[in-house]
């Protein structure tokens, strides 16, 4: 498991290593074919600013080699804000005391022809966590509901156990997004107080869980915002060179969401809740960058959390896939349009106006790249 690896690293003394790159250690990155975790270190430090424009135009190359200029196209669905942890930065948190909605069938289904109508084959399924409402037998109703209407459906809920998830797989579910939020241990816990999350080595081990129960991908990340930023994405390059080895039929998607303002009613007036800014727009193209020169395979995702103005220029940094007209609330889209959002987007333009942009970049908005049929 990658615990055991994990356990063997000090999150000190990885920042550290990474603070202390300098910029010959960058250029020898640079001129690798293929990049070690050290290398990775490198290009993530702050030694590796004034190599950012040729950063980009390594990353630029390197991505379509691979994947042609192409950009995925995804979107999300919320079904529930039901949730049983508290977590300090989700307006889901079990303490806030918000009105919870958990979609029925009907209302399942009258959220995917809107989404259906506006061009959509993948589809991202999303909840809180709460295992007595939005559990393995509910999860598995709401994949039978939606399967004959898309071609891909990611899953990003609770973590499950091993079985549970091969349950899963076998209804039609191809993709799990589980994000650690930090792998900074010592502070875990300060974020994720109470509730089945707060189990931190439980969620670590998830990737494992599901690489053994055969998923097609899994999607790593961080959230960026509650620790060094540096540091927790040198901790899921390790992650991810481990899976890659552990389960090599599987397929791997990063992306770096940054936190976003939240709604709060706790204390029965409603206020904002902002957070501190971890990294800067520059920041995250270098980051952007390190990832594709670290990995050619990597699928690397930016969702509606960005603003128009950085997703437009992102497209042809890296980026493989991207989110449209995001609703970010249980039956956001014609159910339940005021319904508390998990956070506020920043891109709210249409997806005619998304994939127009991306088309005018010579890039070609692709709505499906994978049939069950071919794996």
């Amino acid at each position: 498991m990658f615990t055991n690896i994990f356990d063997t690293y000090n999150w000190h003394e990885v920042k550290q290593s990474i603070l202390a790159k300098t910029g010959e250690d960058v250029l020898a990155a640079l001129h690798k074919e293929k990049r070690s975790l050290e290398d990775f270190k490198a290009l993530l430090s702050p030694a590796a600013i004034p190599f950012l424009e040729q950063m980009a135009q390594m990353s630029h190359l390197r991505t379509q080699k691979r994947f042609g200029k192409t950009i995925q196209m995804y979107v999300p669905l919320y079904l529930s804000n039901e949730c049983q942890n508290i977590c300090t930065y989700c307006a889901f948190s079990l303490d806030n005391k918000i009105k919870r909605r958990t979609l029925s069938d009907a209302e399942i289904l009258q959220e995917v022809k809107v989404i259906k109508d506006m061009g959509f084959d993948h589809i991202l399924l999303v909840t809180g966590e709460a295992m007595h409402t939005v559990g393995v037998s509910y999860l598995r109703n709401a994949i039978r509901l939606v399967k004959p209407f898309f071609s891909h459906i990611s899953m990003e809920v609770q973590p499950l156990d091993q079985d549970d998830y091969a349950q899963l797989v076998e209804e039609g579910l191809n993709t799990v997004l589980v994000y650690q939020e930090t792998y900074f241990k010592e502070n875990y816990k300060k974020y994720h107080p109470k509730g089945k999350k707060s189990n931190f080595n439980y969620r670590l081990e998830t990737p494992d869980r599901l690489g053994k129960a055969g998923i097609h991908k899994i999607g790593l990340g961080t959230l960026i915002g509650l620790e060094d930023w540096r540091t927790d994405c040198f901790f899921t390059a390790l992650h991810l060179r481990y899976l890659e080895k552990q389960y090599w039929q599987t397929k791997y998607s990063v992306s770096f969401p940054r936190l976003r303002p939240i709604d709060k009613e706790s204390t029965g007036t409603a206020g904002k809740k902002s957070f501190e800014t971890y990294m800067n727009d520059r920041e995250l193209v270098q980051l952007i960058c390190a990832w594709r020169l670290f990995s050619e395979e990597l699928e690397i995702a930016i969702s509606t959390r960005e603003r128009e103005v950085f997703r437009d220029n992102a497209v042809k940094l890296g980026v493989t896939s991207m989110s449209a007209a995001s609703k970010t609330n249980p039956g956001g889209y014609v159910v339940a349009p005021e319904s508390l959002e998990q956070f506020e987007i920043s891109d709210d333009r249409p997806v005619d106006v998304i994939t127009g942009m991306i088309r005018r970049q010579g890039y070609e908005p692709v709505w499906k790249d994978w049939d069950r049929s071919f794996s």
